[in-house]
């Protein structure tokens, strides 16, 4: 692979930590481009120190605009600071995902030898908004050396909601590549809430990575699945996911979560289930 890449990194932690899961992700980014950094956190020095030799910039001070704000940052530091031109692909990445889950060199060649101006790793087919997930999203030249897509970056400012941020944004991005000609596409295609409660299923399907919130999702259902991928990871990877679900989520609830008891897990359906139809009438 000859391209030239460059990573906009956007993360967030809520006690300010750079953990060992996102130590572990910008590790294994390092070798395949440039990583800016961008917390929407404040995270003092001694956190940031952990991190800034994989990166050629790291901030992290709270702007609460998401993720989509800490893309703006790192495209107009790189704007600033870098010759942008350098680089024939531009990612936009979050840590709203545990992984790599595998290595992910394979990943980027299938991505970048296609014809699409935009790529990314999973496609949500929806009817009227089908778009690519935003926590991994690549660009080419001919998108992100654009005046339209510095204007849609640069228009990125604080929502009142995470669904708005998703319609305006995440979806927003996808429409403007399809109305400007361009072509896109991903690696997998993957309906409604597949993508957080078909963990086990994904990670044999070879998908690279996994979505954090699947840890809180369904009232601990997905404990199994989870379980299940940890314990098939390289010890590496697997005590980097660890270490960081103890640390967001107490050690408590994580002994409780990852179970592959299947009394327990069929509890927990159930729970969820009368709390779908009590709360929300399905």
């Amino acid at each position: 692979m000859s391209n030239k890449r460059l990573f906009l990194f956007a993360g967030y932690n809520k006690s300010g930590k750079i953990d060992d899961a996102l130590i572990y992700y910008i590790c294994a980014l390092e070798k395949f481009g440039d990583i800016i950094l961008v917390m929407d956190s404040n995270c003092p020095d001694s956190e940031l120190k952990k991190i800034q030799k994989h990166c050629v910039y790291t901030s992290a001070i709270r702007h609460g605009e998401y993720d989509f704000g800490s893309y703006k940052r790192a495209y107009n530091w790189a704007k600033k600071n870098l010759n942008i031109s350098d680089y024939d692909i531009l990612y936009l990445v979050n840590d709203s995902v545990y992984g790599p889950l595998y290595d992910l060199t394979s990943y980027f060649k299938t991505m970048e030898s296609g014809n699409g101006d935009a790529f990314g790793i999973v496609k949500n087919p929806h009817h009227d908004h089908p778009h690519i997930q935003s926590w991994f999203v690549g660009l080419r030249k001919n998108i992100f050396f654009t005046t339209w897509f510095d204007t849609f970056i640069n228009e990125v400012t604080k929502l009142s909601s995470k669904g708005e941020i998703t319609r305006k944004y995440e979806h927003g991005l996808s429409k403007l590549i399809t109305a400007h000609n361009h072509k896109w596409n991903c690696l997998y295609t993957v309906a409604r809430r597949g993508i957080y409660n078909k963990i086990g299923k994904l990670y044999r399907a070879k998908m690279p990575f996994m979505k954090k919130v699947a840890i809180t999702r369904n009232h601990g259902a997905l404990g199994k699945q989870v379980l299940y991928v940890l314990n098939n990871l390289p010890q590496t990877a697997h005590d980097a996911i660890y270490n960081s679900i103890i640390d967001t989520y107490g050690e408590k609830y994580t002994k409780w979560f990852l179970t592959k008891n299947p009394l327990k897990i069929i509890k927990r359906r159930i729970h969820h289930a009368l709390y779908k139809i009590l709360n929300e009438g399905i």
